[in-house]
Order: structure tokens, then C-alpha cells, then sequence
């Protein structure tokens, strides 16, 4: 196996392993919507997921470890793209929230601030802020 094969299945594992964590987190409450799959169904195009692992992640998500990022800022940055996919999917009101907040949780922030998370990062993705803008402002929201 080259270098760059190594790269790329240890890449596509990764990306596996971050979509069958938020199929984890959508199906915390025992099903999954129409919202939360038309997100799948982005989050899976975007993240390089094919049909048949799509299917096989989707019958077997409890088998891939949840891997949050360790670093505060790789959250923020899982939390910008993921905050953007919700906006953009048009995913409205009371779900476009807990959507997130269930995404926010499973990327491992605090539970007790989620929902004030939620709130500062679907405002700035509103606002379209870059990412360095969103770091910025999501770290010093307590100030």
C-alpha cells in the first residue's frame, strides 16, 4: 500500500467515522426525520460517503467509535461546517435548533451551554461569516 493510499483510506475512515457519529446523534431519539435525512444525505455527499457505506453506516452507526475532535478549535471548525450545512438545507425553526443542538453535543461541547452555542452559531452562519471570523467570535462569546 503507497503513502497516499494509506492517506486517503485513513482519511475516507475518518469521514466515515464523523458521519456514522452524527447518524448516532440524529437517531439519539430513536428515529430520523425528514430533515435530519435530507441532512444525512448532504452531510454524506459532502463527507465522500458512498451509497453502499451510506447503507451499511446507517444499519450499523453504533459499531463506529465516536471520535469527537480533541481540540477546542476543531470543534468550532466541525461546528462551522455542520452549523453552514444546516442553514443552507433550510432546515426551519424548532428543528433547524435541535438539529444542532444534538450535533453540538456529539461533537462534545458542554451540554449545560448547547443551546447558547446553538444560538451564536447559527447567528453567525446567518450573517456568513468566514471561519476565521466564527472561531474568533464563538471563543470569546463569554465576553
Amino acid at each position: 500500500m503507497s503513502f497516499s493510499e494509506l492517506f486517503e483510506s485513513g482519511f475516507k475512515k475518518r469521514n466515515e467515522d464523523h458521519f456514522a457519529a452524527i447518524v448516532r446523534v440524529a437517531m439519539s431519539d430513536g428515529i430520523i426525520n425528514d430533515a435530519e435525512k435530507a441532512f444525512l444525505d448532504r452531510l454524506a455527499t459532502r463527507l465522500d460517503i458512498t451509497e453502499a457505506d451510506y447503507k451499511t453506516i446507517l444499519k450499523d452507526y453504533q459499531s463506529h467509535p465516536i471520535n469527537p475532535p480533541l481540540s477546542y478549535d476543531m470543534r468550532l471548525e466541525r461546528l462551522y461546517d455542520l452549523a453552514r450545512m444546516v442553514w443552507a438545507d433550510h432546515i426551519e425553526g424548532e428543528d433547524q435548533v435541535r438539529l444542532l443542538e444534538k450535533l453540538c453535543i456529539g461533537l462534545g461541547f458542554n451540554q449545560d451551554n448547547v443551546k447558547y452555542i446553538t444560538d451564536k452559531a447559527l447567528t453567525l452562519v446567518h450573517y456568513e461569516v468566514d471561519l476565521d471570523d466564527f472561531i474568533e467570535k464563538m471563543k470569546n462569546m463569554n465576553q
